[in-house]
């Protein structure tokens, strides 16, 4: 059994009330793709500010994932060779 692991990096900035998350999927050390997650916390709002981190993470995240399944689409096309040929 062959064993991989995968890495998820995560760059978060915050400016004020906005969050913006970067997520980065690393393969063998390489970038293989990445995602973009944003939040705003409502400036009323000051009593649990990971919040504004949770949402924005977890929204670069679906982002990821979400890219990630496009290339996988595009590799299994490609490897279906062209349709009715």
């Amino acid at each position: 059994m062959e064993t991989k692991q995968w890495s998820v990096e995560l760059y978060i900035s915050e400016d004020g009330t906005d969050t913006d998350v970067r997520a980065v999927l690393l393969t063998g050390g390489e970038e293989k793709a990445g995602g973009h997650g944003h939040a705003r916390r409502n400036p009323a709002d000051r009593r649990i500010p990971e919040i504004g981190d949770e949402l924005a993470v977890s929204r670069a995240l679906a982002d990821l994932a979400d890219r990630l399944h496009g290339l996988a689409s595009e590799d299994i096309a490609e490897l279906a060779g062209p349709v009715g040929g």
